[in-house]
């Protein structure tokens, strides 16, 4: 936060970028966090998907641990933070009540949300490779809404088994609808830097 002088200050902060599957979220983390490191700030990107089987090696998909892996998540932004630098926090988390709990646990705190429609999420992660993430997320979710085809290790589908909650007094909304991944990073990169300006943070 600024002084009383309203001089900028160094402070470690996070952001959180949330939206649905499919939305760009890795995309414009892994950018954002590439430039911020170009400006010789000490970042770390911090990635749900890749946390995921650390924080429940033996998933069971439920709403509990869920809970307790978004619990773990915000725990180890705050400890990066602690040891200094400022972190990226990539995950979707689709109840408003977790985001909200790292914007109540850390003080210089942001949410970037990437508002996408749900049609255009489906359509960009249909081309995704299996990776962190099961590929043709939202098509087996379908299939087994229509069927009762069951896909081992598919737990509940955010836009298609459950809501994602948006929050509109999130710190940056970003709409996506017709733009390419460099537009939408260079909204995210303008919101942030307003953001950071406001809260005299350097």
């Amino acid at each position: 936060m600024s002084n009383s002088n309203g001089i900028c200050v160094n402070k470690n902060w996070a952001v959180w970028i949330t939206g649905l599957p499919g939305c760009g979220k890795s995309t414009i983390a892994e950018k954002l966090y590439e430039h911020l490191r170009s400006e010789g700030l000490e970042v770390f990107l911090l990635s749900m998907d890749e946390r995921r089987k650390l924080y429940t090696p033996n998933p069971e998909y439920t709403c509990d641990e869920r809970q307790r892996a978004y619990n773990l998540f915000v725990e180890d932004a705050i400890s990066i933070m602690e040891s200094g630098r400022c972190v990226i926090m990539d995950g979707v988390a689709h109840e408003r009540c977790w985001r909200n709990d790292a914007r109540e646990k850390i003080e210089c705190f942001a949410e970037i949300y990437l508002r996408c429609p749900i049609d255009m999420a489906m359509k960009r992660e249909a081309g995704r490779q299996q990776g962190l993430v099961m590929a043709g997320l939202y098509e087996k979710a379908l299939e087994r809404q229509r069927t009762g085809k069951q896909y081992e290790n598919l737990g509940e589908v955010i836009g298609v088994d459950v809501k994602f909650e948006e929050d509109n007094n999130a710190e940056c909304i970003v709409d996506t609808v017709g733009k390419n991944p460099e537009e939408v990073f260079e909204d995210v990169i303008n919101c942030l830097q307003k953001w950071r300006r406001m809260n005299g943070i350097c």
